[in-house]
């Protein structure tokens, strides 16, 4: 497991990655790549997903089992998206940021994305479901804290994180429908995608409120042996 030693090239990472590079790849990406540059884009995706995953922890016994439990959730999840109509992602995703952090949670909404695309199909709406579903368990991670003392703060967060994912893959929708991002087109996608949406808020919704109490528990545990 490698260990990024500089305090202050982890903090760079950590804030460069996710709210600058990443975006701007793949906004660069949707607006002047062909289609067919997209499985070069999401390969790239992950490996700054697993950039950010190392700049998370400073010693290696550590950032060795929270890579065990990011593997593990990252399953799940996978698995989960596999259900028809209401899927466990964003749920799954958001409660292992909040244990394991930041980091942790944006990889895996992102692996659970592309890995999950194998089976669902892939193409180039998958870089942006990758930084979706990873920036929700970014900033979940962020909100830990506050997350972890209220369940009606996490569910609201969940419906919430429902409504990001959809907003954002709308981006995806006008840019390759039109060649060019408008308010005007995007509306329109966004008011043609409102029942989905709100169908997705309210899975995050309902899978939270399933999940938060036995899966929270035993990462909590985890997390007190381990040291985490």
């Amino acid at each position: 497991m490698i260990v990024l030693k500089s305090a202050r090239l982890r903090s760079l990472l950590r804030t460069a990655l996710p709210f600058l590079i990443m975006p701007a790849i793949i906004l660069v990406t949707a607006l002047g790549w062909r289609a067919e540059h997209y499985a070069l884009v999401s390969f790239v995706m992950v490996l700054l997903a697993l950039l950010l995953f190392l700049s998370g922890f400073e010693k290696r016994e550590i950032g060795t089992r929270r890579m065990i439990l990011v593997s593990v959730m990252t399953a799940l999840s996978v698995v989960g998206r596999l259900l028809p109509l209401l899927k466990p992602i964003t749920a799954l995703t958001v409660l292992s940021a909040m244990y394991l952090g930041s980091e942790a949670g944006f990889l895996v909404g992102a692996l659970s994305a592309v890995l999950s695309n194998f089976v669902m199909g892939q193409g180039p709406w998958t870089p942006f479901q990758m930084f979706a579903w990873g920036i929700i368990g970014f900033l979940a991670g962020l909100l830990a804290k506050p997350l972890r003392r209220s369940r009606l703060l996490l569910f609201c967060y969940g419906a919430v994180s429902g409504l990001t994912y959809s907003l954002l893959l709308d981006v995806w929708t006008v840019v390759w429908t039109y060649g060019e991002f408008t308010l005007r087109e995007y509306a329109a996608a966004a008011m043609t995608a409102l029942p989905y949406t709100v169908l997705y808020a309210i899975s995050n919704l309902l899978f939270l409120m399933l999940f938060a109490k036995p899966v929270g528990d035993k990462l909590h545990r985890i997390e007190v042996k381990y040291g985490l």
